[in-house]
């Protein structure tokens, strides 16, 4: 498991964590994003990413430019301007 986090291997960590333990871990994910390297990194770029594309006057999103990154539901602005 993540750095020992509530043991080596899931099932130690299903032993282990209690269910309090698992949703203060789910509200901290929640908050600060995936506790995965690839994905905070991936992040990471996105957000450079985006920021160069806004400076040449782009409308994008920065889930555009996360790949591995599920797309959840649409925003009302964006569906607008597509719906027009």
């Amino acid at each position: 498991m993540l750095n020992g986090v509530g043991g080596r291997t899931i099932a130690e960590a299903k032993e282990r964590m209690t269910y309090h333990e698992a949703l203060a871990w789910g509200r901290y994910i929640d908050r600060y994003g995936s506790l995965h390297a690839g994905r905070r990194l991936e992040a990471g770029s996105a957000l450079v990413a985006l920021q160069t594309h806004r400076l040449g006057g782009g409308t994008a999103e920065m889930i555009d430019f996360m790949p591995h990154e599920l797309r959840r539901g649409v925003s009302l602005e964006r569906a607008m301007n597509e719906w027009r």
